[in-house]
């Protein structure tokens, strides 16, 4: 962000706020939003001031206190056709993507189509009566029920690397709850949430219930401070999480946190690499590198690093860099030359304490854009910078184990504890499994995200859920109902 900034040339993106039902023009400092791809600033504009958070942390409590989203089968209605509008106009939020972030098109369904599907999972459970009967006391002289209720007003802050799978979820599970909501997006990402404000007006939200935002730390300061904020959601960095969480204490407001992530990959003995090699590489290449869950850590037995070293510089050529547009591509570039400048600098620390670059790396002949290839490094051990920082960015590391239980405990050694891959026997991958602490474990590469399904975080990784029932009640609370019997 940058109050001296010159305006873009074409600014032909939508750039208005939308609260409680209109469309602003932000009043608060300014954003650029530049391409990654040619290095131009596409849309310079202002975000939310002050004031216009109020308005829009207003105009959501005035709707929950209204009444006016109480009504589930409303809610699942109205999400059921939110979720329809993203998939009506995939095309237009993917094309805004690959402008603002150079998320390659292929990764269009994991943009787009995966967030509609959460939607639609959402929107049913929306209708769900989740009131348990506790029946007659122990002196049969009352029953009690207890009921689950909307938290209130949630404040939701969405990353640049996934702005509609993260920032959309986040807003579809407090508003199925009965919630209403305001979800603020990274500055630098914010075009693709803006353009949700019309898509909102036309699926059918009541005034206020809904509110999108653009800003900066400044802004989500003033939003995850509000005092008629119940609870906030955010998804980003483990630096930045601790920051909102402090800010959230003053109020003793709620709050769910989906932070970093150094995901270990433990390759068991006896797999075959050659089976897994390529997209155990390509997943945490893909989006260059911009991803939470990456296995950016991949655990070998001792005896097989040299194999595994051979077969992934073979298979490494097919992870190709180049033009978000072309189906092809892999990886486009970092969302920022600063991104891409301390991606690079990690990776010289790296190759100064001895460790080496045994795949990829430098970057490629592209003239602009901030474009980087994939690096896997080897010979570091588990304490090196570059295997216990997040780097979000197409980089992984090789570490070495001699028995299960030292590859085991080298990957609990973190911080972090998003997320783990076991590749193997699928009966050996469950014995150890309970013995990751992390909220998610993928069997061998796994199978597409489910909406169903909790996605937590261990240590320094978050708290709370995301997703699935478990997500949908982070903005409910029970309430117990006692009723003497007459």
């Amino acid at each position: 962000m940058s109050s001296h900034a010159q305006p873009a040339t074409d600014n032909t993106f939508h750039t208005a706020l939308y609260i409680n039902d209109e469309d602003c023009a932000g009043e608060g400092d300014f954003i650029d939003v530049i391409n990654p791809v040619t290095e131009e600033c596409i849309a310079h504009f202002r975000g939310a001031s002050q004031a216009q958070v109020d308005h829009a942390v207003a105009s959501a409590a005035a709707a929950f206190d209204s009444g006016v989203w109480d009504d589930p089968e409303l809610r699942k209605s109205v999400l059921h056709k939110f979720a329809d509008l993203l998939l009506e106009h995939r095309d237009a939020l993917m094309e805004t993507l690959i402008t603002e972030i150079g998320t390659p098109a292929n990764l269009k369904a994991n943009h787009i189509d995966t967030p509609a599907r959460f939607l639609h999972w959402q929107a049913d459970a929306a209708a769900v009566d989740r009131t348990r009967n506790l029946g007659f006391n122990n002196t049969r002289t009352a029953t009690s029920v207890v009921a689950y209720r909307p938290v209130g007003v949630v404040a939701a802050i969405t990353a640049f690397n996934y702005p509609l799978l993260i920032g959309g979820t986040k807003i579809g599970a407090a508003l199925a709850a009965g919630c209403t909501a305001v979800l603020l997006s990274s500055p630098q990402a914010p075009l693709t949430v803006l353009m949700l404000g019309e898509l909102a007006r036309r699926a059918g939200f009541p005034a206020g219930v809904v509110n999108f935002i653009a800003g900066g730390a400044d802004t989500g300061r003033v939003l995850t401070g509000h005092p008629d904020v119940a609870k906030v959601s955010f998804t980003g960095s483990v630096n930045v999480g601790r920051q909102v969480m402090k800010q959230c204490s003053d109020g003793l407001r709620g709050l769910v946190l989906e932070l970093g992530g150094k995901s270990a990959a433990i390759m068991l003995p006896g797999v075959d690499f050659n089976k897994y090699a390529f997209s155990l590489h390509a997943r945490y290449a893909r989006n260059a590198g911009q991803g939470c869950g990456s296995p950016t850590r991949i655990l070998i037995e001792e005896s097989r690093y040299a194999e595994f070293v051979k077969i992934s510089r073979e298979v490494y050529p097919r992870l190709k860099v180049g033009d978000p547009h072309d189906a092809d591509t892999i990886l486009g570039p970092v969302v920022s030359s600063a991104q891409r400048d301390r991606i690079e600098a990690m990776l010289a620390r790296a190759v100064a304490a001895g460790g080496e670059i045994i795949a990829g790396g430098g970057r490629p002949d592209i003239q602009k854009g901030w474009y980087l290839n994939p690096a896997l490094v080897g010979e570091v051990d588990n304490q090196s910078e570059i295997a216990r920082e997040e780097i979000f960015g197409p980089v992984s590391v090789v570490l070495t184990y001699r028995t299960v239980d030292e590859a085991i405990a080298i990957a609990n050694d973190s911080p972090l504890g998003l997320k783990a891959y076991v590749f193997g026997k699928t009966d050996e991958c469950l014995k150890l499994i309970p013995r990751l602490r992390v909220g998610t474990v993928q069997i061998n590469g796994g199978s597409p995200l489910r909406p169903d399904a909790p996605m937590t975080g261990y240590k320094h990784s978050g708290f709370g859920s995301e997703w699935g029932e478990d997500g949908l009640r982070e903005f409910m609370r029970p309430q117990h109902i006692d009723c003497p019997v007459a």
